[in-house]
């Protein structure tokens, strides 16, 4: 982990594909408040050159000891990029505390860190844009339309 000194992970939704926005009668009630939250984003900032992070998470180590001075958020919410998706316009994500092994962790510095996640967050889906995931991720989704187009809208159980 040499040289890590901010961890991001996260998964995406880009909002063009998302084609329904009705939640399931039989959804559990954490997959209906994620549907909500995307209808809400998409609402707030339309579906071209957005994408709706969740299951996000950002690490801060502080030392060089794991279990001294790591700070953990949780973080959800949408990117925007400019007109041919090859850079990261503005963020707007929900942060959350998530975990910490930092004795010496105040408000001032937890508040700090909540805002300095959408910066990093604008940084590393540079990042993500340049190593082609998505790209990667859009084929995907195509493919997956394409398949449900040709079956009727018919793919199959847990896809």
């Amino acid at each position: 982990m040499a040289g890590q000194w901010v961890e991001i992970e996260f998964d995406c939704l880009p909002l063009r594909s998302v084609t329904r926005l009705d939640v399931p009668v039989d959804a559990s009630p954490v997959y209906e408040q994620f549907v909500l939250r995307v209808k809400e984003a998409m609402a707030q900032h339309g579906s071209h050159n957005t994408y709706y992070l969740h299951r996000g998470r950002c690490t801060y180590h502080l030392t060089n000891d794991p279990g001294c001075g790591r700070v953990s958020f949780e973080f959800e919410g949408t990117v925007m990029t400019g007109e041919n998706d090859q850079q990261t316009k503005a963020v707007d994500v929900s942060v959350k505390l998530d975990d910490e092994t930092c004795g010496w962790l105040n408000a001032p510095v937890v508040g700090f860190l909540s805002e300095s996640v959408q910066h990093a967050v604008l940084v590393e889906f540079d990042r993500y844009i340049a190593a082609g995931d998505l790209a990667q991720t859009e084929a995907r989704i195509k493919a997956i339309q394409a398949q449900s187009d040709s079956a009727d809208g018919f793919v199959g159980m847990y896809l």
